[in-house]
């Protein structure tokens, strides 16, 4: 069995359309023993949850991004409800706050709070995006206390600090790689391996030497090497943890 579990993928992405069933059986058939596709709307929840039935190893997260809101996403909830009743779906999720785009705040709000309070009733963990909302999220998690992950972590070391006080864990992918990588570097340096799971948001952020190239689930060795240098372990050290973390946080 592989040692790469991937806690952030979106193989339902375009970019996978031409060899998507040969990468996924190659990358299970290898190093990677598990991962979690994730939702951003109604469609790409069921292409999720459809895909997870396809591969032992890959489970689905079902939940609407604050990218992809609109007028009729209220509506969209009552559909992806059905969704969660399934087996393999593990999270709620990709939801949460991204004022980088013009969607109204209120709104991403509004939804991001329903999904917080619909995994609380379900026992799930939720996987939250945070783009330039630090503080809002911060005061989402402190409200609903979600077990789960914060995806691709690009606060501060002691907002860091704070998810994981509140029981949460902090994703980390490629960007760990790149040169200008300052935040993400004082992150892991600062939270403790057993707070930390590893992702790939594939196909974006592909980790160095391959950046621009498509990311895929295998290239978490890359990341998994850097965390291990900065934290004076191994690479095999921090692989092995950060799955058992992925485990626990998803209950597989």
């Amino acid at each position: 069995m592989g040692s790469i579990f991937d806690t952030h993928a979106h193989y339902d992405d375009e970019a996978f359309a031409a060899d998507r069933d040969d990468i996924l059986r190659q990358l299970l058939a290898g190093d990677v023993c598990g991962l979690v596709n994730q939702g951003t709307t109604v469609e790409t929840s069921r292409f999720s949850v459809a895909l997870a039935h396809q591969y032992e190893g890959v489970y689905a997260a079902v939940g609407l991004h604050p990218e992809y809101l609109h007028e009729n996403s209220r509506q969209e909830l009552s559909l992806l409800r059905e969704l969660y009743q399934d087996s393999k779906v593990v999270a709620v999720g990709e939801i949460g706050l991204d004022y980088y785009y013009d969607v109204p705040k209120p709104l991403q709000q509004e939804i991001f709070a329903a999904q917080l309070a619909l995994a609380k009733e379900l026992s799930l963990p939720v996987v939250i995006h945070d783009r330039e909302a630090h503080g809002d999220v911060l005061d989402f998690i402190r409200t609903y206390q979600p077990k789960g992950i914060v995806h691709c972590f690009s606060g501060s070391k002691e907002m860091a600090l704070e998810v994981i006080k509140q029981g949460m864990y902090i994703g980390m992918g490629g960007v760990i790689t790149f040169k200008n990588a300052r935040k993400a570097v004082e992150v892991v340096q600062a939270v403790p391996l057993t707070s930390l799971v590893l992702e790939t948001d594939c196909p974006y952020l592909t980790p160095v030497p391959h950046r621009g190239e498509r990311n895929h689930s295998g290239l978490i060795q890359l990341t998994a090497e850097r965390i291990a240098a900065l934290k004076g372990l191994t690479t095999q050290e921090v692989l092995d943890i950060t799955r058992e973390n992925a485990y626990r946080v998803y209950e597989l």
